[in-house]
């Protein structure tokens, strides 16, 4: 297969300065794309600010010949979020990719985690997805053509212990990016989300000890595929962690229907209506939430046509 590559593409990335988003910003950078790298430098918490990382990962890109200007404004706010879209306006006159991967921790037990702490990770995550994706998706929409990877977690998927922000935070980027896939699709602009697991400075005071090799340079080379003009899809979320690449789902049961239900019937047909032996999958585009209500639908017709024959 030849390489696929970048040129003439543009290219935001949050959280650029460290870890996973360095490794995206440069290995887009070496596939030619032009690269606006945004990084506050704040600390594994968010507070406070360095501009030096975003520089340095910008130092970095052109020293090895390709193209990249540093933003430091934060995603927290709708102004800081447009800022870093306008970064991209204003440097390179358009945005094709945005990979939002900014992000922090406040880890605390749900009994007491303060709500400042919960804000401080929604606001980032989650909040701050919005900030960037709001401005950059209309101009993508107008043009036709748009990639945007949000970065989920296995912690929104099957939450954990001690961040329930995280947690809250990382499975509502699910959601918004299934809207962002379903709204974009007749438009060109194809949305995914990526669960990646590297050992980068979000695994601070965990026993890696006994982890195999996890560098972000497993995990980069499927955000390349998802920001790539040749991505296949959409409204997906894929998962990368120790070198292995799956897809998750939203998986359903066939289910029980019955034309009446009491507690007890619940009861009853639990083991029933929770059997997993034939898993129901509607995928987000084009119509998964139109598809589940019909399935629904259907089910209850065919149930009650066949009582009423």
């Amino acid at each position: 297969m030849a390489q696929l590559r970048f040129d003439d593409r543009v290219a935001v990335v949050t959280g650029a300065g460290r870890g996973l988003g360095r490794e995206y910003a440069l290995l887009l950078a070496a596939r030619g794309a032009k690269v606006v790298v945004n990084d506050t430098g704040g600390a594994l918490t968010g507070a406070g600010a360095d501009a030096a990382p975003a520089h340095e990962v910008v130092r970095e890109i052109r020293a090895a010949g390709g193209d990249a200007v540093a933003c430091t404004e934060s995603v927290t706010t709708p102004r800081g979020g447009q800022a870093i879209i306008q970064a991209a306006l204003d440097n390179y006159g358009r945005i094709d990719i945005l990979i939002h991967n900014a992000g922090n921790v406040r880890r605390g037990s749900l009994r007491e985690m303060s709500y400042e702490d919960f804000d401080a990770v929604i606001d980032v995550h989650l909040r701050g997805a919005f900030h960037v994706v709001r401005p950059a998706f209309p101009l993508m929409c107008d043009a036709h053509y748009g990639r945007i990877v949000l970065t989920s977690s296995i912690g929104g998927l099957y939450g954990n212990h001690g961040v329930a922000n995280y947690a809250a935070a990382k499975a509502g980027l699910v959601g918004l990016s299934n809207v962002v896939a379903l709204e974009g699709a007749a438009n060109g602009v194809l949305c995914n989300a990526i669960v990646p697991s590297a050992v980068t400075r979000m695994a601070e005071g965990l026993d890696i000890s006994a982890y195999p090799s996890m560098g972000t340079e497993l995990v980069a080379p499927v955000v390349g595929l998802l920001a790539h003009e040749t991505c296949p899809v959409s409204g997906e979320i894929l998962v990368a962690i120790a070198g292995r690449v799956a897809r998750a789902v939203m998986a359903e049961t066939p289910g029980v229907h019955r034309p009446a239900w009491s507690i007890e019937d619940v009861s009853e047909q639990l083991d029933a209506v929770r059997y997993l032996a034939a898993p129901l999958v509607f995928p987000v585009v084009p119509d998964g939430h139109g598809d589940h209500i019909r399935y629904s639908f259907d089910t209850a017709a065919r149930k009650e046509g066949v009582r009423n024959v």
